[in-house]
């Protein structure tokens, strides 16, 4: 017998599904939720989504025209040229998700620049520099959000606008003031452009789930273990109110449902995405309870975007053929 082994990169399995499929399928789940944050904020929120997609895809079509032209330097095949710039990841709209997740991530007064600016760090240095689609090992958008929270902090929490004032519904919750949870569910707060909506942001999940596109292993798990944490520690016990409120503020739900599922940044294996939505309740639960912050989704998804691999590594399933020890089965 031949020790000759054909060796190819995954994936092995083939399906009808495309990438570009998913990520359409994204993006009209989140039309809910970004028509509302431009019905709520008014044209400056259709202003920052639309700055977040065009850097965002402008930055990945100049990478990939770059790296064409480094691969080719010298080549007067045009055709071929044609060819490698047809195939650009742009075209698997990938870009354009990241540009809207980034954008709905973002309060409506922040400067257009720094819009642009977190679109460009998203795909150059979270997506592209390590590779591109299915390369990165944090959530780009997340990634994104975070380096301007870190870079501008006082632009990334001013949320004062035409349509409201004052602190988000978290922050005055975790001040111990009282908020209306009616009005955080349907999304009449102060907050970033796409968290607002709670209505909205299901409407999205629900129709992803029916895709099949995601499931609610993580955002169940998530979920789940974030109610059950703020129950035991946030100093309201099972108040029905107080629960409602942490749901539905913060953007819990958008990233549960829309980032934290991402195919790229969550564990492959079934019980590792078990582990990894209870990881992420579990943080954002100190977070926001114990940390100096209202929030903490954010800071919560891109920790666990960085434990994935160990998560990988200890809830592998057992390889057929073998039993516990690591021997061959006799037979």
């Amino acid at each position: 017998m031949s020790e000759l082994y054909k060796v190819s990169s995954n994936p092995h399995i083939r399906s009808r599904v495309t990438t570009s499929g998913i990520m359409l399928a994204v993006i009209a789940a989140l039309m809910p939720a970004a028509g509302f944050g431009i019905y709520n904020f008014g044209s400056r929120a259709l202003a920052v989504i639309l700055v977040t997609i065009v850097s965002t895809v402008l930055t990945e079509f100049l990478f990939g025209l770059y790296k064409c032209g480094k691969e080719n330097a010298g080549n007067k095949d045009t055709e071929k040229n044609k060819n490698l710039l047809k195939h650009m990841t742009i075209m698997d709209l990938s870009a354009v998700v990241t540009g809207l997740l980034l954008a709905l991530n973002l309060p409506v007064g922040i400067p257009l620049w720094m819009a642009a600016l977190g679109g460009v760090f998203a795909i150059l240095v979270v997506k592209m520099l390590f590779g591109g689609l299915g390369q990165n090992f944090m959530n780009p958008a997340l990634a994104a959000r975070c380096f301007l929270l870190l870079s501008f902090p006082n632009a990334m929490t001013a949320f004062d606008c035409d349509a409201y004032t004052g602190a988000t519904p978290l922050a005055a919750l975790k001040a111990g003031e009282q908020v209306n949870a009616l009005d955080m569910f349907l999304g009449y707060t102060a907050g970033t452009i796409g968290e607002t909506s709670v209505i909205a942001l299901l409407a999205g999940a629900c129709f992803l789930l029916l895709l099949g596109v995601i499931d609610l292993k993580v955002p169940g798990s998530y979920i789940a273990t974030f109610v059950l944490f703020a129950a035991i520690f946030g100093g309201h016990g099972f108040d029905p109110a107080y629960l409602a409120a942490q749901l539905s503020g913060g953007g819990l739900m958008l990233g549960a449902f829309f980032m934290a599922t991402d195919y790229v940044t969550r564990p492959i294996t079934v019980k590792g995405q078990y582990v990894f939505g209870v990881f992420l309740g579990l943080m954002t639960g100190i977070f926001r309870i114990y940390g100096p912050g209202a929030e903490g989704v954010s800071y919560a998804i891109i920790l666990g975007n960085l434990l994935v691999p160990l998560i990988e590594k200890y809830t592998k399933p057992t390889a057929f053929g073998y039993r516990k020890g690591g021997k061959r089965n006799a037979d």
